[in-house]
């Protein structure tokens, strides 16, 4: 069973969010090889966290060691290739896959630069956390290609557009 533990903080604005991860993060799990996770007797945790500009930015430099603020980080808990044993083999029924963290800002920005919605941008960059938390990379051309790939199917069952569609003016 999937959970997801969400926490909004200002500027992010009152809304479903909740909902919004749970579908992201179903829609980007059942396209993966981790696909079962969906249908495990133990609790699936994801942890998102929904903040500001500034407090991604701390963690950015802290873990990233880059001195700005970016729209995504994924904090994982389980090695990718330890997630199915886990999840199998768990003492209390509790898989906790890791954290994600979305900075408004960047987010918002981002979205008025693409002119789609901030509730569009942000579940793509649910859908790509959760990648991240399972693995996926885009580090090289042919992991980014195939992450792409993941999220851009994801975010078609769920009625958005391709975010990496190369718009023509």
């Amino acid at each position: 069973m999937l959970q997801i533990e969400l926490t909004r903080e200002q500027p992010w604005p009152e809304g479903d969010w909740e909902a919004i991860a749970t579908r992201a993060a179903r829609a980007a799990i059942e396209r993966t090889p981790h696909g079962e996770l969906l249908a495990t007797p133990a609790v699936v945790e994801i942890s998102l966290r929904l903040t500001s500009d500034d407090e991604v930015h701390v963690l950015n430099r802290q873990y990233r060691h880059k001195d700005k603020p970016t729209n995504v980080l994924s904090f994982p808990m389980v090695q990718p290739d330890l997630i199915d044993t886990v999840s199998q083999n768990s003492d209390d029924g509790e898989l906790l896959l890791g954290d994600i963290v979305l900075a408004h800002g960047v987010c918002a920005a981002e979205a008025a630069e693409r002119g789609i919605g901030v509730a569009d941008h942000a579940t793509h960059l649910m859908v790509h956390g959760v990648l991240h938390l399972l693995g996926y990379d885009h580090i090289e051309d042919d992991e980014a290609e195939g992450m792409e790939e993941i999220e851009r199917q994801a975010l078609a069952t769920l009625g958005i557009a391709d975010p990496y569609l190369i718009q023509e003016d």
